[in-house]
């Protein structure tokens, strides 16, 4: 049985725990297809067997809980966490200075943003608590990023509809187009930043 073909099982016998399960555990840290999950609800959910608000609703919920259980850890000891452990899932203490970095800086973009970052988005919740920004911060940006997340892979999942199958298949090539635009965007915003300072000065 490969990847996609344990996916479809997975959501189509427990339907929204299912959902719950990878999204949650991937927003908790652990490397999972919560966004191929959430494609596959949606389109269980045009197909009549699921309610696509349902859906809608139990990816936003366990995203936002499983970065929120992130963040309490690194709140009250992942920065130890991360240094010791980090290099076996590729956060390494350099990586990890550098995002911590970024996350001072930025922290508010960075955390919206972060869904659609491959890498960024299970790490997110960790990095944000070690790097003490403020709770209440946290959640109203994780949870904007989230709505948003949720929203364009519900989408595609739904109008996918009995096509669902081939969609899902290709959905690591629909996730990196996503990562690519939202680079893109990103990039556009800093250089626009960069040059409206240089026009103050």
């Amino acid at each position: 049985m490969n990847v996609v073909d344990f996916l479809t099982n997975l959501v189509a016998h427990y339907g929204y725990l299912g959902l719950a399960l990878l999204v949650g555990v991937e927003s908790f840290g652990v490397p999972a297809p919560g966004e191929t999950a959430i494609v596959l609800g949606a389109g269980y959910a045009a197909q009549g067997r699921l309610a696509i608000v349902g859906v809608a609703v139990t990816a936003f919920l366990a995203a936002v809980i499983g970065d929120s259980i992130a963040f309490l850890i690194g709140r009250t000891g992942g920065r130890r966490l991360i240094l010791r452990y980090g290099r076996h899932v590729r956060l390494t203490p350099q990586r990890f200075a550098r995002l911590e970095a970024v996350m001072t800086r930025h922290g508010p973009k960075l955390v919206a943003g972060a869904r659609f970052v491959e890498g960024l988005r299970q790490f997110n919740g960790l990095i944000a608590g070690a790097s003490g920004m403020p709770w209440r911060l946290f959640v109203l940006y994780n949870a904007l990023g989230a709505a948003v997340w949720v929203g364009v892979w519900a989408t595609i999942g739904y109008l996918a509809g009995n096509h669902i199958q081939a969609i899902v298949a290709d959905v690591h090539r629909l996730q990196w187009f996503v990562v690519a635009a939202a680079a893109c965007a990103v990039f556009a915003y800093v250089g626009w930043r960069l040059a409206r300072r240089r026009r103050r000065r």
